[in-house]
């Protein structure tokens, strides 16, 4: 009981800060083009220089075929590195715990050595199909979801358990401090260490594919098939990007909070798009 008051508190403080709310806008910034079928975006916020790491496909999303990789992009867009990582299956969403980077590459989570540059280890995922993203808390507890099964592990010491089952669709995650936020389908969830549920926003076009934190209580949720909508703390719901007709995807994003900057993997258009957010 007292883990749920201590959730619904964390919402009811962020709730109390959205009294006026402004419109927000995105004005683009940048593209970085020759990305084979980027799927997610993780900015590095490393005191000494900054950097972004895209998770690519280049190829299939669910089949293990050595293509995939992840390249290094600084922050305005410049291509450090193509090849940082390879010889990956279909990786997608990233979370860093100190010098480790964890990777969901279908149904092992991939740990990286960032320093070294050097993959340590897999770790396997029993029964997973489709693992999508993966976020970590402040403790280095590290969650990945598996979409297709709508389940999300838990990752401790390098040991995954399952830790929440039956969750639509489940696919883009945030830890913030002790809970943890899910994209489920067309809802944004948030679940408590003792795993309580609630809904934070609901009505979302699409099937949730990223979710950032703007600032405390809001949010910027993408889409993948092009829509890319801002959360308000009180469940309100802006949509941002909608460019389904441009078939312009919008998949796993990445977020500079000290700097307002969105990062937008285009996926089929071998694209990241940057945006300023006002």
């Amino acid at each position: 009981m007292k883990k749920l008051s201590a959730l619904v508190l964390f919402l009811s403080t962020c709730f109390s800060s959205a009294a006026l709310q402004a419109q927000h806008t995105l004005t683009s910034l940048w593209m970085a083009s020759d990305l084979p079928t980027p799927e997610s975006v993780l900015f590095v916020a490393d005191k000494k220089s900054p950097y972004l790491l895209v998770s690519l496909i280049d190829g299939e999303g669910a089949v293990a075929d050595s293509k995939g990789g992840i390249a290094r992009l600084a922050p305005d867009g410049s291509v450090l590195d193509k090849d940082w990582i390879t010889g990956l299956n279909a990786p997608k969403g990233m979370a860093i715990v100190k010098n480790r980077l964890y990777v969901a590459d279908i149904n092992e989570v991939v740990v990286i050595d960032i320093k070294k540059q050097k993959i340590l280890k897999k770790i396997p995922i029993a029964n997973s199909v489709f693992l999508n993203d993966v976020t970590a808390n402040s403790a280095g507890i590290v969650f990945v979801s598996d979409t297709r099964t709508h389940k999300v592990y838990r990752i401790e010491k390098d040991e995954a358990t399952l830790y929440l089952d039956n969750i639509n669709n489940a696919n883009g995650l945030k830890a913030i401090g002790s809970n943890l936020l899910v994209g489920a389908g067309s809802e944004l969830l948030i679940f408590g260490p003792d795993k309580a549920r609630l809904t934070l926003a609901k009505g979302f076009a699409q099937g949730i594919d990223g979710v950032e934190m703007a600032k405390r209580g809001e949010f910027i949720v993408s889409c993948w098939p092009g829509l890319v909508y801002y959360v308000y703390a009180d469940g309100k719901i802006q949509l941002l990007i909608d460019s389904q007709a441009d078939k312009i995807n919008t998949a796993d994003i990445g977020f500079d909070a000290t700097t307002n900057t969105l990062f937008v993997p285009n996926f089929f258009k071998n694209s990241v798009t940057a945006y300023h957010l006002q």
